[in-house]
């Protein structure tokens, strides 16, 4: 057998994943969205009538609107603590395994036991995160009780089931050469200094496919936590997408119309993601063009370098 017919063998049952589980629900979803669904009256084509209803569809766009909210403050701190815990903890030392084990053990946990266990930690009447707050003499938010506080009960639950981006991050800077970093301290950088200028630009690719990811993730992870912990509630506050599509479809029967909310977010996960890819080429591009030198090529390896040198007060 060739190569190219083993590797075909092996990938055999991930395309068949891909197809049942991804392209054929996807066909089907979309097929849904021009028919009037409901599993109560008879099948009938509507073409795009359901999607002209989202337009006028107010519940639709507070829904949306609170998991456009969710993601833009939600995405910014999990890549930020994935990124700062792997910088963190991206050195061996005998506790690295038990610490990385931390990062990475809530992201294992049912999402279903998660929420239920946070909960009862944000219970704002026994729950020991109130309880904590109260013996430190700091205010205790009505996590649950608020549009504002349950908000940010969900953004907090999700900051802490980072352990993917973690890793990927983590492999990110310890694949960087101690060269660089070596070459940085001989010239005298200080450490914030090599790690504004050489790794993080360095990891820069990294974080980028990371954040798109994680954009993609979280636009969709809000069901069950926002399911169990508040049902979109209070005052629709934590109501995202994927709760008022379940709603729409399997509580409503209104499968057609749930399936053209489907269609619509992934085709809104879309545009973010391509914005958000425009926006960080066009700033490697900034980047790029702002450490271009107009040495000759006697002195290009010495204006490469210099890009990275400590300058003002930023020398060590």
């Amino acid at each position: 057998m060739s190569a190219r017919a083993q590797r075909a063998l092996l990938l055999a049952p991930f395309a068949a994943g891909v197809v049942l589980l991804i392209v054929v629900p996807a066909l089907v979803t979309f097929g849904l969205a021009l028919t009037s669904a409901d599993l109560v009256g008879p099948l009938s084509f509507s073409g795009t009538d359901n999607f002209r209803r989202l337009i006028e569809d107010e519940l639709f766009h507070r829904a949306l609107v609170n998991s456009l909210l969710f993601a833009a403050v939600a995405v910014p701190l999990r890549v930020f603590a994935a990124v700062g815990l792997a910088l963190l903890l991206h050195r061996r030392s005998r506790t690295a395994g038990a610490k990385r084990t931390a990062v990475f053990l809530p992201t294992v946990v049912p999402d279903v036991a998660y929420a239920l266990l946070w909960l009862f930690l944000l219970n704002p009447v026994y729950g020991p995160v109130n309880g904590a707050l109260g013996l430190a003499g700091l205010p205790q938010p009505d996590w649950l009780t608020t549009g504002a506080g349950a908000m940010a009960a969900i953004i907090l639950l999700s900051l802490f089931t980072i352990g993917e981006g973690f890793v990927v991050a983590l492999a990110a800077r310890q694949e960087l050469s101690a060269d660089v970093f070596e070459a940085a301290r001989l010239e005298g950088a200080s450490p914030l200094h090599t790690l504004r200028r050489v790794t993080l630009p360095l990891m820069a690719p990294a974080i980028a496919l990371l954040a798109a990811r994680d954009l993609v993730l979280t636009l969709q992870i809000t069901f069950v936590p926002a399911y169990i912990l508040t049902d979109g509630g209070p005052d629709r506050a934590t109501l995202f997408l994927p709760v008022h599509i379940y709603d729409v479809a399997f509580e409503q029967l209104e499968y057609g119309y749930g399936a053209a909310m489907t269609v619509s977010l992934f085709v809104i996960t879309g545009a973010v993601v391509a914005a958000q890819f425009l926006l960080l080429r066009r700033a490697a591009g900034s980047a790029a063009r702002g450490s271009r030198y107009s040495a000759g090529p006697r002195r290009r390896s010495r204006a490469r370098w210099s890009a990275c040198r400590p300058r003002g007060r930023d020398r060590g």
